[in-house]
């Protein structure tokens, strides 16, 4: 007699976990499995409640979706409920090579992705999959998938609040903890799928850049707290972030204080979206990447925003080649995080604005502008400054001393470079790696170097970085 094993697999993991939610995931799948006698098709893992085990009351409101990208390299995502309210919601993301159809190939090494800022996973990972000016294989998801590795990856929560909505008070209490926390539900459905896919259940590589990397931080900072068996990760990857500045920033330390009391008086507000030049930050980053594409030689306007006299394309150009300006305000002493911070590395300047940038194809970095996502929960931002402050009231580092893992710190030169080594150097683990990328021989010419976004958009970024942090994957 045959059996569906679409219709048996969530039946068999329940009868293995039973009802309660103490049972680590990593100790039930591979029996399940195991007694199955066969790996599954991602088709048939679009229902799988045993994957959810070990969650909060997370759940299923969709199955897989797939789609190609480049040759047997193939994009999967789907969407979880996280929460009470309909706004709680995240999007799961696997880019693996394929076998056949649905079946992924067997991929022992992993590594699950965090994004920052405004971008949501194939924005920030697989931002040349969203533009017709570079390949489709130009993105580290896609590189790596290429090597075997198998890639997953979130859509955190406010990357799904529509551009229609203009209430926001959902958002108050979506912090660093609520992120990091949606990150451990997608590493426990990530080990789940992997095991049932026929990849193992290793534990994986957890890479976070810009503000994810607070995120990741958040997240390894809690994980010390659970038993052995329930976590998750085997390698730690922050990427061009500061979570604690060193000693000798202490300029940059009390920087981060005025944006923390700033933000501290918008949140006091009742404001819970944006940033602190303003709500709809990710409105106007689309406006841009929008304009600069369509309509590049027009005489570029912002509401609410001086700008000198210039283009449509030059003010694309000066987004990605010097960012920093776009983030301080004199008027409350608001400056960015770190000195000359920027995107893109600017090929030359004029009258000291950038004309052109170096690694980056114009039209493929307006049409990642355009990509971004109309808002941001707010309460996330006011965190991270007060961490960077020194603020020792949040819960987010009480535990990082007792972070063992290996860890690899990935920085830009024009971005927050070695500002964020200290961080990194403050875990407990005894094996942390450095990958500093930098086009100046002077550390002081930060203005000039490579990028925050340069990182993952850059035309030689899988020989800066992605090959670097996949031989570092491979070593460890």
């Amino acid at each position: 007699m045959r059996f569906n094993l679409r219709h048996i697999v969530p039946v068999a993991l329940l009868s293995l976990v039973g009802c309660g939610v103490e049972t680590p995931v990593s100790e039930t799948l591979p029996a399940a499995a195991e007694e199955l006698g066969q790996e599954q098709s991602m088709l048939q893992v679009s229902d799988c409640p045993g994957c959810l085990v070990g969650t909060e009351d997370a759940r299923f409101v969709s199955g897989f979706e797939r789609e190609k990208v480049v040759g047997d390299v193939y994009h999967y995502r789907i969407r979880l409920r996280v929460g009470e309210t309909a706004n709680d919601v995240i999007t799961l993301h696997r880019v693996v090579r394929e076998k056949g159809a649905w079946r992924p190939v067997r991929a022992p090494e992993s590594i699950f992705m965090v994004h920052g800022d405004a971008w949501d996973f194939q924005g920030a990972f697989m931002s040349s999959t969203l533009s017709a000016e570079v390949a489709d294989n130009q993105s580290i998801a896609v590189y790596l998938a290429k090597k075997d590795v198998d890639v997953w990856g979130i859509d955190l929560r406010w990357t799904h609040v529509t551009e229609a909505t203009q209430d926001f008070s959902f958002m108050k209490d979506w912090n660093l903890g609520t992120h990091a926390r949606d990150v451990g539900t997608g590493l426990t459905v990530a080990r789940a799928v992997r095991t049932l896919t026929g990849s193992g259940n290793q534990k994986m590589n957890l890479l976070g850049w810009s503000r994810g990397a607070l995120v990741g931080y958040a997240y390894m900072n809690a994980e010390t707290q659970r038993p052995q068996g329930l976590r998750h990760v085997s390698g730690f990857i922050p990427v061009d972030m500061v979570m604690k500045f060193a000693p000798e920033a202490e300029q940059q330390r009390q920087w981060a204080c005025v944006r923390a009391a700033v933000g501290e008086v918008a949140l006091g507000s009742g404001r819970y979206e944006g940033n602190l030049l303003g709500p709809g930050a990710g409105v106007a980053i689309q406006y841009v990447g929008q304009k600069a594409r369509q309509h590049p030689n027009e005489p570029a306007q912002l509401p609410d925003i001086p700008l000198p006299p210039i283009t449509y394309r030059q003010l694309g150009v000066l987004v990605g080649g010097a960012t920093f300006s776009l983030l301080t305000n004199e008027l409350y002493g608001i400056q960015p995080s770190v000195p000359f911070y920027h995107f893109s590395q600017a090929k030359a300047f004029s009258g000291g604005l950038p004309t052109a940038l170096e690694n980056v194809k114009e039209e493929a970095f307006f049409d990642f502008l355009s990509t971004a996502h109309p808002y941001q929960s707010f309460t996330e931002m006011v965190e991270s400054d007060r961490l960077q402050c020194g603020d020792e009231s949040l819960p987010y580092d009480d535990h990082l001393s007792e972070v063992k893992v290996p860890v690899l710190y990935v920085g830009a030169g024009g971005g927050f470079g070695d500002y964020g080594v200290y961080s990194a150097k403050r875990l407990g683990s005894k094996d942390v790696s450095v990958h500093l990328v930098r086009k100046q021989e002077e550390a002081a010419n930060r203005i000039a170097d490579y990028g925050h976004a340069d990182l993952f958009l850059a035309k030689d970024a899988d020989k800066d970085v992605w090959e670097p942090i996949y031989q570092w994957m491979k070593k460890h």
